[in-house]
């Protein structure tokens, strides 16, 4: 059996996990603790290390199956085929995950504000604050060289 990587609707990672196993299918949703801050108060709330992303481990005749619980939406796919995750990889992450403290997770994007170092490029090595967040690109502003630079994503 191959582990799988279904793509859910967004914030629906938990959902679908709960109703795999409830259709007796092995799937893993990694959760990571974080602090959320409200206007009243802090909380601690378990959520998804990949956004949108289960994974699940069936059979290839078995992978239609997923597709009966609400909120998957579809497979990953890699070079034309649904996307296989080796289990040393999925070892890994549970085992990175069970590490009590040991690193403080998180998959997020660059925000207004941050302070990054470019690790590639004409400006390697470069620090600089991120001044704006678009769709596809970043504003940076390089303090040491006194300039902006627009970065487009790909």
């Amino acid at each position: 059996m191959n582990w799988y990587v279904v793509y859910t609707k967004p914030k629906w990672e938990k959902k679908v996990a709960e109703q795999l196993v409830q259709r007796g299918i092995e799937c893993y949703c990694p959760l990571v603790t974080q602090i959320r801050q409200w206007s009243d108060r802090k909380k601690k709330v378990e959520v998804p290390l990949f956004n949108s992303y289960v994974f699940v481990r069936l059979e290839e005749k078995d992978r239609n199956l997923v597709f009966q619980s609400s909120g998957v939406v579809r497979y990953l796919f890699w070079l034309g085929k649904p996307a296989i995750v080796r289990e040393e990889e999925i070892a890994t992450i549970k085992n990175w995950l069970s590490m009590p403290d040991a690193y403080e997770v998180s998959v997020a994007a660059f925000q207004v504000g941050d302070k990054i170092v470019l690790d590639s490029g004409p400006f390697q090595s470069q620090e600089a604050v991120v001044k704006e967040v678009n769709k596809n690109s970043y504003v940076l502003f390089l303090e040491s060289l006194g300039c902006v630079l627009k970065m487009k994503l790909k």
